[in-house]
């Protein structure tokens, strides 16, 4: 099973293929993501790939952490799983009900 790394202060210009490509110098690259936000449309500056092998992983952590990618030292780790979090409350925005209507 493939490990998924977190990479975290990309360039606003970095893109899925060029995650893909950089990191496939330290092995077999299941797959590459970068977070959009839903409103805008860019990119959050971070992204996950997910790499063959633990051994891979560990090789493209020490290759990339700190690193230069397009013009951004990028920071490197091991994706943590997504903590639980609690419901919004009033969340506002379109559709909320937060407010007082008149």
């Amino acid at each position: 099973m493939g490990k998924k790394l977190y990479v975290g202060n990309l360039s606003w210009s970095s893109n899925e293929e060029t995650l893909r490509d950089s990191f496939s110098q330290a092995g077999e690259v299941v797959s590459a993501q970068i977070i959009m936000d839903r409103m805008s449309g860019r990119s959050k500056g971070f992204g996950f790939v997910e790499m063959a092998t633990q051994e891979e992983a560990d090789a493209a952590i020490q290759m990339w952490n700190g690193k230069e990618l397009d013009g951004r030292a990028i920071t490197v780790n091991e994706a943590r799983p997504m903590e639980e979090r609690p419901p919004r409350q009033n969340g506002g925005g379109a559709g909320g009900r937060g407010g007082n209507r008149w």
